[in-house]
Order: C-alpha cells, then structure tokens, then sequence
C-alpha cells in the first residue's frame, strides 16, 4: 500500500530542498511521461527538460529548477539518491512475518537470530547460523556451518554452499549460486583430473548479487566480494577472486580465477577478464570489454574494446572502421597504378 504525504513532508524526509507550494498532498511516484496529479517524478538528465515541461506531475524532484514546469521542485544535489530515498517511502520492502515455518528444514544444531524468518522449503544444514532479522524466502538452501549476518534479504531457490560467510545487509536475489565449486582441471593423457575446490566464499557487508550470479568457491583459501559491492544478474565470478569495496559490476560480466579487482571499479557488462591479473581502484570498463592483462588507472581511467584499450584509443579506431573498405580501395588503385608506372 502506498503511503501519503504532503510535498513539504517528502522533500524534509529526503532532505531536498522545495521550490514551490508544499501543501499538495502526494501518494506514490511514477515515470515522468506517466505521473499526474498527486504523484512525484524525478528528472537527473537534461534530455528530459521537455517532458518535464509538460509533466502532470504534482513534484519533480531534481537537481535544480526547470523553468516552464508546472511542478513544485525538490531540489537535491543527487536526484538519484533522493529518487531513491522517495521510493523507499512510498513503496516499503515487504517483510513476512519472523518465525520459523513448519515446511522449512532445519537442522537441530543450526542457530536462527532473533526476529529471523525462515520461510517454507527452507533447507538450513548442521552448525548454520542465520542472523537476526535475517530473511529467508521459499526454497533457499543454507549448507553446513554457512554464516549469515544481520538483516539479509535471501531470495527464492538462493543456494549458499557449507562454509560460506555472508555478512550483514547482503541481498542475494533469486538462483544466485554461493559456494560452488570454481572451475578447476588437471589435464592427463586420459582426461581431467578434478582438483578439489576446498577454499569458500566470504561476501562482505551491504553486497547486492543479483539473479542467477555465480560466485564460486576457491580452490584454496578465499574468494572474497567486498563490503558495498553490487553485482547485477547472471554475473560469473570465478575461484579465488577477491573484488573490492563499492564496486558494481553489470550483467553478463565474466571474472576468471584469481583475479584481483580494486575498489570503486565499475565494469560493464559482458565484459570478459582474464585470469590471474588485477584491475586497479576506480578502472571504468565498459560494456563487452576483453581484458587480457593488468590495468593500471596511471594508464588509464576508462577502458574500451577487445582486446581493451584506453577509451580514447578505442573512440578513435572505432571510427575509422567503418572508412576502411574505402581505404583499402584507394590503396588498390595506389598500387595499381604504382605498377602501372613502373612498366612503362
């Protein structure tokens, strides 16, 4: 159910500034081409200056004032944020009542936090513990000895292998895989060795992975996501990777064995990394990116292209791909009459 609230009350809770009559009462947040009286958009691109012009809208919140809109304003430094901090207010996670199901399975020697809830086909193995206020949706499985902190949201058919660690706050959407086994073969003349992926999984506090993301256990040691990092959907991470703080990484996104990704890395999705190499802090890679080697941010920033390259150098080849079948027809006709001239 959605809440109501006067724009002055929004913008105080938000922390925005308002600019225009506050007395309008408000009851949800929509699109800024659908939202209408009694409604709040929000606006953080210029190329929306039209469509907020002619917004039905009784808020907009954004970075500053669009003249010829009707709206009051909620002026924020980051429209994103408070976007974000309104929607919060008008649409409220759901929570499940705390408890423990009488579907759910449970092992006697497993420990389930204050608050907790452990929803129906829930499979929790021997020495678990599940933090307190911590929820558990259908069909998530927690394997043997598996820790999981304070206050996670874990969606349905989640599976979390024995002895993986999960902190406080961490969101784990539905089908994504913590704990299986990395990708590890040891060739012989009559086939593949499996090498026993012994390690585990440490995923640090306020992570987000996304649906059906894989984060496999390491052969030896940990594989490590740190605290803040956000992971979209259908993301491989493979053995042994240890990525940063507050890093994001897009769908699609392939990180090979042993790996090393700084902080406030953003990579784009369907980029690809290579094994064995590190990527340092604050490194853009963008969408479809073939990483063969280390980066380094004293190289570059931004990074393009496969095989990758500095944004700029990507830019520029880019543009001249499209010129070279007519470059290659001029220097056919160059040789040709090279050729010619020098038979005469």
């Amino acid at each position: 159910m959605e809440n109501s609230m006067t724009l002055a009350e929004l913008a105080s809770r938000i922390s925005a500034r308002i600019e225009g009559p506050g007395d309008a009462v408000v009851t949800g947040i929509a699109p800024i081409d659908e939202a209408g009286e009694g409604q709040v958009s929000f606006i953080a691109q210029g190329k929306y200056n039209a469509a907020a012009k002619v917004s039905k809208a009784s808020g907009l919140i954004s970075k500053a004032v669009i003249p010829g809109a009707s709206a009051t304003f909620l002026i924020a430094a980051n429209p994103y944020y408070a976007y974000a901090c309104a929607v919060e207010l008008f649409h409220p996670p759901f929570r499940p009542h705390p408890g423990i199901s009488d579907k759910a399975d449970v092992h006697p020697t497993a420990v389930i936090g204050a608050g907790a809830t452990v929803s129906a086909f829930v499979s929790i193995g021997e020495g678990a513990t599940v933090g307190a206020g911590t929820i558990l949706f259908p069909g998530v499985v927690v394997g043997r000895n598996v820790r999981i902190g304070a206050d996670c949201r874990i969606y349905p058919k989640t599976v979390i292998y024995d002895d993986v660690t999960v902190g406080d706050r961490v969101i784990l959407h539905a089908g994504s895989i913590l704990g299986s086994d990395g990708f590890g073969f040891a060739p012989t003349p009559t086939g593949y060795k499996k090498i026993p992926q012994v390690g585990t999984v440490e995923i640090g506090d306020d992570v987000e992975i996304g649906a059906n993301s894989t984060i496999d256990r390491a052969a030896l040691g940990v594989t490590r996501i740190g605290r803040g990092t956000k992971i979209d959907n259908l993301v491989q991470v493979g053995h042994n990777v240890i990525i940063g703080t507050d890093t994001v990484i897009a769908a699609q996104a392939g990180i090979s064995g042993s790996c090393k990704v700084g902080n406030r890395v953003m990579i784009g999705g369907q980029a690809g990394l290579a094994g064995h190499l590190e990527i340092d802090d604050g490194i853009m890679l963008g969408a479809k990116c073939g990483v063969p080697d280390s980066l380094k941010a004293s190289t570059s920033k931004v990074w393009s292209g496969i095989p990758v390259m500095p944004h700029g150098t990507w830019l520029r080849m880019v543009t001249l791909l499209p010129k070279l079948p007519e470059l290659f027809r001029r220097v056919s006709h160059l040789e040709k009459d090279t050729l010619s001239k020098g038979d005469e």
